[in-house]
């Protein structure tokens, strides 16, 4: 953490941003998904995709679309692992959940050729996490049985962490 930062917890995602008198008028700080944050999603989302039985890679990635944390189950497919982090970039990109973005996708006329840009993957498992409206993060699922199922894991984590840490 940045010397006179402060960190604030809206909707129960720890952000961290340098105090207000440390950064000049010009400059607009944003908030971020940290590291400990992303830590503790990414364990949530295990927990519940393992109490279903099923096995799974699951990705973090900060505003910028940078990995921030990654954690696979030995078994898993190792196809999973970049599947998980590419439905994480997609939904922060994009800021869409990416099976929204798959249905669109495939309504629409206009955007059927998204599924030709080789970083974005429009299968479901892909949140943006926001935070004050804005888009701070993102998380993806892959490998926990399907679209539906990794949504499904992804959805149950963001809502305990966010409820258990919600001031």
């Amino acid at each position: 953490m940045l010397p006179n930062s402060s960190c604030l917890i809206p909707l129960g995602l720890a952000l961290c941003i340098g105090a207000a008198e440390a950064a000049p008028a010009n400059h607009v700080l944003r908030p971020d998904i940290t590291l400990g944050v992303a830590n503790r999603l990414l364990g949530a989302t295990m927990e519940s995709c393992h109490a279903k039985g099923r096995t799974l890679a699951v990705a973090a990635v900060d505003r910028s679309g940078n990995l921030v944390a990654l954690q696979r189950d030995d078994d898993v497919g190792p196809h999973n692992t970049l599947a998980a982090q590419r439905k994480a970039y997609t939904a922060l990109s994009t800021r869409t959940a990416t099976n929204q973005l798959g249905d669109n996708a495939r309504s629409n006329v206009q955007t059927q050729n998204l599924n030709t840009v080789p970083e974005l993957l429009l299968l479901g498992g892909g949140l943006p996490l926001r935070s004050g409206g804005a888009v701070v993060g993102a998380i993806g699922v892959a490998g926990a049985g399907g679209p539906a199922m990794d949504e499904a894991c992804a959805l149950a984590a963001i809502e305990q962490i966010f409820s258990s840490t919600t001031n």
